[in-house]
């Protein structure tokens, strides 16, 4: 029989842990019956996704919800771009007149367009540029707009006829059908794709780092099902708090990040106990008790951080939290419940090689295991090296590792941020050359500036007067050019007037105008109208608004918190100072390499995109999604440091085993999330592209330079203060880092002969 000394008191990850391993099938079937039943009840009741008004702040947030709301009807606006190729061309000249009336009878005859309008009609013409080379052809898709792209196609082949018909003229159809029938589908190809490799990369990333099956399976099972999981949880929270569609995408990505990641400290902490000769009952225990312990740690600090999302009262960041909460905390019970129970059922099988022999029995019934990169106590000799001259020079290290950081880092000083647009589309996209060519001579005319106006009767003949002059007075002013558009909803309660502004600093002051002195003057002043200004610009602007007031509230929230979970959790003020510094130092970092590579274009041939700003929600989403995955790997190395500190070390002999014993793992998660987060690099979408840059960026340097140069270096430096506890604070806990029992060695202690047979 197995003697046990003495036995602490045993933490929540501890007791859970062993509950699940003693009743191995009981909470495997739990947590498969958890899973089955999320998925099914979220399927039945299907996840509520945002209304387009949800995802605005401030003025366009209200007036995108009286257009909502208004009952206009769901039609799909198109336009034909035509052009003239030489200078002696103009809209007044028979070819460019004969093209134009080809196309609208092309159109017409597909029956798939309605209200088509050409620059000749009489009443309401398409509009034409001053110098008339330019002009456009406008009509609506018939049927509903979200479903014309699955129509368009005929009337995109019929225009492309008109067009060889006509060489000398440009005439490209564009619009919100036609985008998505030749773009949208391709970046939901990239969408599918990124998803697709996510998990054969880290499949083979994990075979690789624990050269075994089972140990690639475990991870990836958890992962998965705590993905299925959260996303049946989501679909009922959506209910009280609707998603942005790109919610579950997300989740995919934190879920198989945060869920490998606890699987591997947790296998790779029993393993580690196996090959020290505990049996496999207190191996778990022991992992239980200390990874299992980081676990919750960790998953409570990520829960925390992305928990900040909420303080922006921005609908799409407030989806975002939602669903990252929720599959973390997923990922986060099921490594302290199932992961353990598994381990249970598998036993030393888990390590099993297929080469006969590898698993070895010792001269005392030990099991002997090989060393791997997910595996090894030792760190491997790059680490051991790495480590070896940090710990002998800890100045030298702190002092270039840190300014290298911050060279790094000095970009982002002249970061400019922008509203993805049409630009937002990168590749070889025809249809965004066409928006663009649109754009320049009809600048505004693709994201036109909407009032959109509410009234007991705006066909009133006092409303009618008031638009009429409000749409004076913006193109008088040059707040506004052609084209202009005003439309009714069928109740007549609400109309629409588009107009069309620039961009930049132009755009803005046009918003301003609209809603500080025309609209006032205008709409605004009839009794019981409310006006408001809506679209690209407008939403732009009350975003970076949001952004101003809620940002400040974010990074404390997130800051003071993950401050107070550290302390707590390690008694060390220095040490919960010296993690958030760190996670800091690393996240500046990756916004300076995303100002170089996506604003100054060092890198711009290789990933495939033209550089300009960086999109305006991406620095917040940055921070939020990684200062909660680098305290993953925070906590678990001063996990281990603690563990070995509180065992009787000096704090560099601590730093060292910790480091050295977590340092495979660390490598093997940071590998996979690299790569997983690369993938998205290759997308169409320069903001997905940005996205995935500045997170894989991040997790590298994270991984690499902050934990194994600069946090040791840093905690040699401090010395026996690295763990400085004021003592008005000594009434915090004290939790054990360490086991939770002490095994003698039994001769009685034998392998599972069937792991090893």
């Amino acid at each position: 029989m197995t003697t046990v000394g003495a036995r602490r008191k045993r933490s929540v990850a501890a007791r859970l842990g062993g509950w699940s391993a003693r009743h191995r099938w009981w909470a495997i079937l739990i947590w498969l019956s958890f899973v089955v039943l999320a998925t099914v009840v979220g399927n039945a009741v299907g996840t509520t996704p945002m209304q387009s008004y949800e995802g605005q702040n401030g003025d366009s947030r209200r007036a995108q919800q009286i257009i909502d709301e208004a009952g206009f009807p769901d039609v799909a606006r198109e336009m034909v771009l035509v052009q003239a190729r030489d200078h002696g061309v103009t809209v007044d000249s028979p070819e460019f007149r004969q093209t134009v009336q080809e196309i609208r009878s092309a159109v017409e005859a597909t029956g798939q367009a309605t209200r088509v309008t050409t620059p000749y009609d009489g009443t309401a013409p398409a509009p034409r540029t001053a110098d008339g080379t330019t002009a456009l052809v406008l009509f609506d898709m018939t049927g509903a707009g979200d479903s014309a792209d699955e129509r368009v196609q005929p009337v995109l082949d019929a225009v492309a006829d008109v067009q060889d018909r006509h060489p000398g003229l440009r005439v490209e159809q564009a619009g919100a059908a036609s985008a998505q029938r030749l773009a949208g589908e391709a970046v939901n190809d990239d969408f599918r794709r990124a998803e697709a490799l996510s998990l054969p990369i880290t499949a083979i990333i994990l075979l690789i780092a624990f050269g075994t099956l089972l140990p690639t399976l475990i991870p990836l099972g958890v992962s998965m099902t705590a993905f299925f999981a959260a996303t049946g949880l989501l679909a009922l929270a959506s209910k009280v708090l609707h998603v942005a569609d790109t919610t579950t995408n997300l989740m995919l990505l934190i879920g198989l990040a945060v869920g490998v990641d606890y699987s591997l400290f947790y296998v790779r902490r029993e393993r580690e106990e196996r090959a020290r000769g505990r049996s496999r009952e207190h191996a778990l225990e022991i992992a239980a008790a200390t990874s299992g312990r980081a676990v919750l740690i960790s998953g409570v600090t990520v829960i925390v951080a992305m928990a900040g999302m909420f303080l922006t009262d921005h609908g799409v960041f407030m989806g975002f939290a939602q669903g990252t909460i929720l599959v973390v905390l997923t990922a986060m019970v099921a490594s302290v419940t199932v992961l353990p129970a598994t381990l249970a059922v598998f036993g030393d099988a888990v390590d099993a090689r297929v080469i006969h022999g590898i698993v070895r029995v010792g001269t005392r019934g030990r099991v002997t295991w090989p060393r791997r990169l997910g595996g090894r106590a030792g760190g491997g000799r790059a680490w051991n090296a790495v480590l070896t001259a940090v710990l002998r020079r800890p100045w030298t290290a702190t002092l270039v590792t840190a300014g290298v950081l911050v060279a790094l880092a000095a970009p982002v000083i002249g970061i400019r941020l922008g509203q993805p647009g049409i630009d937002d589309l990168q590749g070889d996209y025809p249809i965004a050359a066409t928006f663009k060519a649109i754009d320049r001579s009809f600048p505004g005319g693709n994201e036109p500036a909407t009032v959109a106006v509410r009234a007991n009767d705006v066909s009133s003949p006092e409303m009618r007067d008031a638009i009429e002059r409000l749409k004076g007075q913006a193109l008088s002013t040059g707040v506004a050019h052609e084209p202009v558009s005003v439309q009714v909803n069928p109740a007549g309660t609400v109309a629409t007037v588009q107009l069309s502004i620039g961009y930049g600093d132009q755009g803005r002051a046009a918003v301003a105008a609209l809603r500080e002195r025309i609209i006032p003057e205008t709409v605004g002043a009839q009794p019981g109208a409310r006006a408001y200004v809506t679209g690209n610009m407008a939403a732009t602007v009350d975003f970076n608004r949001q952004m101003a007031r809620t940002a400040p509230l974010v990074l404390a929230f997130v800051l003071v918190f993950a401050f107070l979970l550290l302390l707590a959790s390690f008694r060390s003020i220095t040490l919960a100072i010296q993690a958030i510094v760190l996670n800091l130092l690393s996240v500046a970092a990756a916004y300076g390499v995303l100002v170089l590579v996506f604003q100054h274009g060092h890198g711009a041939d290789l990933l495939g995109f033209t550089p300009g700003p960086i999109v305006n929600w991406l620095p917040l989403f940055l921070f939020v999604i990684l200062f909660g995955l680098s305290m993953d790997y925070q906590v678990f190395i001063l996990s281990r440091i603690r563990e070995a500190y509180d065992s009787g070390m000096t704090t560099e002999q601590a730093v060292s085993a910790g480091i050295r014993s977590s340092a495979g793992v660390i490598t093997s998660a940071a590998l996979i999330m690299v790569a997983v987060f690369a993938v998205f690099a290759t997308m169409s979408l320069l903001s997905f592209k940005q996205m995935g840059v500045g997170l894989a960026v991040a997790i590298l340097i994270d991984a690499t330079v902050v934990r194994a140069v600069l946090l040791p270096a840093t905690m040699k430096l401090l010395g026996t203060r690295a763990w400085y506890l004021p003592n008005w604070l000594s009434w915090l806990p004290t939790l054990p880092h360490g086991e939770v029992t002490e095994e003698a060695d039994d001769p009685a202690v034998r392998p599972d002969p069937v792991a090893v047979s």
